[in-house]
């Protein structure tokens, strides 16, 4: 579930809804990963501090990428 994103709902629209998240998912970066695409060397930055994206979502697209053989670059200030 959304934490602080629920408030972006309204602009963005809800995944709940199954026609919202059919359109939500055409641009999300997590569920456009492809195999074999020889995507460039990504650097993801995060930190626990901030309200407005949990840090969990940095990580779920670091690790996906390196479960597809992608090497991305991941730094996590942690404060």
């Amino acid at each position: 579930k959304l934490l602080a994103g629920a408030s972006w709902m309204g602009e963005y629209g809800n995944p709940d809804l199954p026609q919202e998240w059919e359109y939500l998912k055409r641009y999300s970066p997590y569920h456009r990963l492809a195999y074999g695409v020889a995507y460039p060397r990504t650097l993801f930055t995060t930190s626990t501090r901030d309200d407005r994206v949990h840090p969990a979502h940095a990580r779920k697209m670091v690790h996906k990428m390196e479960q597809m053989g992608q090497r991305p670059l991941y730094f996590e200030d942690i404060e």
